[in-house]
């Protein structure tokens, strides 16, 4: 009677861990991974890059800070932080190769 109710428990719980599992390998990984090249990606930025930021404003870095960057759009200059970048400028990233 006792291991009855331990079986059972455990095979409700095999479902969910397996589940789990398919989350974690088709969505979890893939953006963690994705997450840490667009950190790469920011340490490696200087001066004269073309940057998207989460806001979408496309700029051009002119100066490079521990924790922020000052951009260049338009007419204006921006302070923006580090995490506020989403990508390098697909036209820059052309052009690089």
């Amino acid at each position: 009677m006792l291991f009855q109710g331990i079986g059972g428990l455990g095979g409700a719980m095999l479902p969910m861990i397996l589940i789990f599992g398919v989350f974690y390998l088709l969505l979890i990984r893939p953006q963690q991974k994705k997450q840490r090249q667009l950190q790469a990606t920011i340490a490696e930025l200087k001066a004269g890059d073309k940057v998207v930021t989460t806001g979408g404003i496309i700029g051009t870095i002119t100066v490079v800070r521990d924790t922020s960057f000052l951009i260049r759009s338009d007419k204006s200059i921006m302070e923006i932080a580090r995490t506020a970048v989403a990508g390098v400028d697909a036209g820059e990233a052309s052009s690089a190769k």
